[in-house]
């Protein structure tokens, strides 16, 4: 028997000003409209490969990269990273041509859905292989801690956020990152985005330990469960680990429950999880969520809401048109990005 889960409640939540209301809804309704688009160019034939979509997650995104620091952290996804793209600041532009496989795409047009990267905001990279980015992303924070402490460069405080889900947390990499990340005191965030399914298995029945944030204390690191779906408790956990984080007091383990919306890949039938749950995991829509806040405090008003759903609607089919018009990758220049180059 699959046993449910309470959702934590934080006793408190920072509280936000208009204006980061604005940005934190309007960051999530990029990721949202953007991922509708991609459904739907996907199933008129426009878009092809393995697309994992992020509907429902959008408050892990804004919530953590939001408390970041843009174009001096650093970010690490999976092979469902257009909204960690679009939440680091790459342009949707860069990310739709991207997905179509064309020359003005993050990754040149040869990464597609799974492997975006962008060196200029700090995007390590989208991995296809569950628990690939987790060394990379404790890579970085050892070169940040290393350049600050032995080589002396006290610029070099960034941290870094690796993104993957609860199938990841049974794989070697996972405790091996988190015992150096801790042995180290390493700069860096592990975030859990538990969605409840690794494909089509259930959590619960994947692991001895289902509370993914206790494997923290085995480390004697600090392990955080979070509402997912609550942007604003995301952002509170968020801010305090990378302080802790920025300080060089080490790394902290955050598990975000929360809830794709759509199947594993829209090549999913989506046929193993039941109506029941996936209509009790709709009623929480995280940017329903912020939208009532905002409204409920009278920070905003459902007509400034409408306008940025709007004004994100034309910067997504300025994507699509920028992304069919662009051109595909020049055939010579196929062995290009193999190696490094010099800029």
């Amino acid at each position: 028997m699959i046993q449910e889960r309470t959702i934590p409640t934080l006793p408190s939540v920072n509280s936000i000003t208009r204006d980061e209301g604005l940005l934190l809804y309007e960051d999530m309704v990029l990721g949202r409209t953007f991922e509708d688009k991609c459904a739907e160019m996907y199933y008129r034939g426009k878009m092809f490969g393995f697309v994992h979509l992020y509907n429902g997650q959008e408050a892990v995104s804004t919530g953590v990269i939001g408390a970041m620091r843009p174009g001096n952290d650093y970010v690490c996804s999976t092979y469902r990273d257009h909204v960690h793209a679009l939440s680091v600041g790459v342009p949707a532009r860069e990310v739709m041509a991207e997905l179509f496989g064309k020359a003005t795409g993050c990754s040149k047009g040869r990464g597609g859905s799974m492997h975006l990267f962008s060196a200029k905001h700090h995007l390590l990279g989208g991995y296809a292989f569950i628990g690939e980015g987790i060394p990379v992303a404790l890579g970085a924070a050892f070169q940040s801690k290393y350049r600050r402490e032995v080589m002396g460069d006290e610029t070099a405080n960034q941290v870094t956020a690796a993104f993957f889900g609860d199938g990841t947390t049974n794989n070697g990499q996972f405790f091996e990152c988190l015992n150096m990340a801790a042995l180290w005191k390493l700069p860096i965030i592990f975030v859990v985005e538990n969605n409840k399914w690794a494909i089509g298995m259930a959590h619960e029945r994947a692991t001895s330990q289902p509370e993914i944030f206790k494997k923290a204390s085995v480390f004697d690191m600090p392990g955080v469960e979070v509402d997912g779906m609550d942007v604003l408790a995301v952002r509170t956990v968020a801010q305090a680990a990378i302080a802790r984080a920025r300080a060089g007091e080490g790394p902290t383990l955050i598990e975000c429950l929360t809830y794709r919306f759509r199947g594993h890949s829209l090549a999913d039938p989506d046929e193993l999880r039941s109506k029941a749950e996936k209509e009790a995991w709709l009623a929480r829509d995280p940017v329903k969520k912020l939208a009532t806040y905002l409204l409920d405090k009278q920070l905003v008003e459902a007509g400034e809401l409408k306008a940025i759903d709007r004004r994100i609607q034309e910067v997504v089919d300025d994507a699509i048109k920028f992304a069919q018009e662009s051109p595909e990758p020049d055939p010579s220049e196929l062995y290009r990005f193999v190696f490094a180059e010099d800029e």
